[in-house]
C-alpha cells in the first residue's frame, strides 16, 4: 500500500510538475512576446516622445479647435464640442462648463422653469435647441417621471473645475444643418448639427 502511494504521489508530484513546467512554459513565451511588444513601444515611444511632445499638444489642442461654440456669462464657459444627429430621431449635444465665478456653482438656473423639471436638480434640464429656419424651439427630452435625457450636477462644480454635460433633443427636420444651442441666463451659441455614425 505504501509502494501505491508513492506511485499514486509521484504520479500526482509528475503531473504536477508537467502542468507547472507548461504553464511556466507559456508563461514565459507570452512573457517573451510582451516584452517584445513592451521594448518595440518602449523604443518607438521615445522616437515619439522627441517628436511626440509636440504631437501630443497637437492633439490635446483640437479639441479647442472642435469646439463647435463658446459662450461666457457670470464667470461661467459653456463650451460645445459636439451636436450629433441620431438615427433614432433625436439630437445628442455635449460640451462643458468652466467654472470661474469664485464660488461653487450649482446650476439653478439651468434647470428650467417647468414644474415638471423641479425633480432634475442642478442640471442641464431647462436647454434648448432654437431651429431659426423652421422657427421651432426643442426642449431636453424627458423620461415618463419628468427626468431629462441630460447631465445633473450632482453636487455643483467648484470654482476653477470643468464638468461634462450632456442634453438630448428631439431632431429638426433633415435640410436644417444649424441650431441654436441656449440654456439659462447663457448667451445662445449656435451650432453645425453632424451626422451620427
Amino acid at each position: 500500500m505504501n509502494i501505491r502511494r508513492t506511485k499514486k504521489g509521484r504520479t500526482v508530484l509528475t503531473a504536477v510538475a508537467i502542468t507547472t513546467g507548461l504553464v511556466l512554459t507559456v508563461a514565459g513565451c507570452g512573457g517573451g512576446d510582451d516584452g517584445g511588444s513592451d521594448k518595440k513601444t518602449s523604443s518607438s515611444s521615445p522616437a515619439k516622445n522627441d517628436d511626440g511632445d509636440d504631437d501630443k499638444q497637437e492633439s490635446q489642442a483640437p479639441p479647442a479647435e472642435q469646439t463647435l461654440a463658446e459662450v461666457k456669462a457670470g464667470g461661467l464657459t459653456l463650451a460645445v464640442t459636439s451636436a450629433t444627429r441620431d438615427d433614432g430621431g433625436f439630437v445628442t449635444v455635449e460640451g462643458r462648463v468652466t467654472n470661474s465665478s469664485g464660488k461653487p456653482w450649482v446650476a439653478a438656473d439651468w434647470r428650467g422653469d417647468e414644474s415638471e423639471l423641479a425633480k432634475n436638480g442642478g442640471s442641464i434640464a431647462g436647454a434648448s435647441l432654437v431651429d431659426q429656419k423652421g422657427k421651432k424651439k426643442y426642449l431636453v427630452l424627458r423620461d415618463t417621471e419628468g427626468r431629462c435625457l441630460c447631465t445633473r450636477f450632482t453636487g455643483g462644480v467648484l470654482s476653477g473645475d470643468t464638468a461634462e454635460w450632456f442634453a438630448q433633443f428631439p431632431a429638426p427636420p433633415e435640410d436644417t444643418t444649424k441650431v441654436s444651442f441656449q440654456v439659462g441666463s447663457m448667451p445662445p451659441a449656435s451650432v453645425e448639427l453632424s451626422e451620427g455614425e
